[in-house]
């Protein structure tokens, strides 16, 4: 195995494949590598599905070496540490390898300390995440007989930050028809002000919760949680931006902090200490806290909150220019989603293309483009698409769809969710193609 390449790239995820797909399939090396420990890449969108019991967990899978792209010796090793000025990375078994050029794309990882208690409840008993287990949350949602259900979040930046109310509006429609709902009460708690940041989505997004009878709990921060008394702690503020599609603070008049507001309702139990609020609950949903891998955060490649510094818009590092981050390591204020990385990759790749050739970056630039498939319902979705100004941006493409407002629930979207996106990931994206 050689210690040198062109293009060297951390992360056999989304990012990682597609972008040595891209530079592979537009000819623009024949030296490239990425390194990556794990056996089998996984198509995390369908787990929202999959934890609803609407797709089989088996199928979100495939072996890491039939979706590494033909032409790129794939490295399996964890990578350690940067010498960013001999453009070196520093590995776990194979040593140092050097570059030319770097791609850094590792992906999020887990970080428990920062809500002390949920690791330890996590996928144990009536906790769960899709995120994590997604087969052990469709197994709490279908044993769940009525109580107190939350759905909530940490306030740190997750991958697609509408994930944790997608599988809260699946879980609602399945007690509905199980006759589970009439004993049940409904919770989201987020530190967030907003339901969702893009004004056109949120309006649909309240309809659904008034629709569901979801009690919504605005300015909550998750800072612990007690598996073994079920209950989940909150600080209560107003300065605390969630990360992902969950956007952002904002003005209000304060009616979220005031505890006779908040709090009654229905049967819910409340403990209140310490300037705490504690929620007992029956069964608990959450995404856990993400940070970048230790490594990255260790290294001299990160800003001050600790992801990797990059120019927003070329995704060239401020410091080195052969460094390029996407994905959800690098620091862009716009949703983690593997959409935003089907726009972010054709920057990079344009971008290294140009150096190699004319030693100065492409004129490609990435404007934040996001996206998150809400799905609201079994059969119902919103396509929620939106760039750094949290402007709506809709793909026009989806008339061919026949959707004509991707703001409101469609059937259409949803098989569009469970059978269109999955294709297109497998065959597609992952194949170098534009999609």
């Amino acid at each position: 195995m050689a210690s040198h390449y062109q293009i060297l790239i951390i992360g056999g995820g989304t990012a990682g494949i597609m972008t040595a797909a891209q530079l592979l399939q537009k000819k623009k090396t024949s030296s490239i590598a990425i390194i990556e420990p794990a056996d089998t890449h996984y198509y995390q969108p369908a787990w929202t599905l999959v934890g609803a019991g609407a797709y089989d967990y088996d199928k979100t899978g495939k072996p890491m070496a039939e979706v590494i792209p033909e032409g790129t010796q794939w490295i399996k090793d964890k990578a350690t540490g940067f010498d960013a000025i001999n453009n070196t990375v520093h590995t776990s078994i194979n040593g140092d390898i050097t570059y030319d050029y770097l791609v850094v794309a590792p992906g999020l990882a887990y970080d428990f300390s920062l809500v002390p208690g949920l690791g330890e409840a996590m996928d144990k008993g009536v906790v769960c995440s899709n995120y994590t287990d997604p087969k052990h949350t469709w197994n709490v949602i279908k044993n769940f007989k009525g109580g107190t259900a939350l759905f909530t979040q940490p306030a740190t930046p997750i991958k697609c930050g509408g994930a944790p109310q997608k599988i809260m509006y699946l879980a609602e429609s399945h007690w509905a028809k199980s006759n589970t709902k009439s004993n049940t009460n409904v919770i989201f708690a987020t530190a967030g002000t907003v339901i969702f940041g893009t004004k056109e989505i949120a309006e649909t997004l309240m309809e659904v919760v008034d629709r569901k009878d979801i009690n919504l709990r605005f300015n909550h921060k998750l800072v612990e949680v007690d598996g073994a008394n079920k209950i989940a702690w909150y600080e209560l503020t107003k300065d605390i931006q969630a990360g992902g599609c969950l956007i952002m603070s904002g003005d209000d008049d304060g009616k979220y902090l005031d505890e006779t507001f908040q709090y009654n309702y229905k049967d819910v139990k409340v403990t209140k200490k310490d300037g705490r609020y504690g929620i007992h609950y029956d069964m608990l949903h959450t995404a856990p806290p993400s940070v970048a891998p230790k490594f990255i955060q260790e290294s001299d490649l990160v800003n001050d909150a600790g992801w990797v510094d990059v120019d927003i818009n070329t995704l060239q590092h401020k410091k080195y220019t052969n460094i390029f981050s996407l994905g959800d390591v690098a620091a862009l204020p716009t949703a983690k989603t593997g959409a935003a990385i089907r726009k972010e990759v054709p920057v990079v790749v344009d971008n290294i293309s140009k150096l190699i050739q004319q030693n100065k970056i492409g004129s490609m630039l990435y404007k934040g483009y996001s996206s998150c498939p809400l799905v609201t319902d079994y059969g119902k979705m919103v396509l929620a698409e939106f760039d750094y100004t949290g402007k709506f941006t809709p793909d026009p493409k989806l008339k061919y769809l026949l959707i004509s407002n991707s703001a409101k629930e469609h059937w259409r979207l949803w098989m569009l969710k469970k059978f269109g996106l999955p294709y297109l990931y497998w065959n597609k994206m992952m194949k170098g193609q534009d999609v």
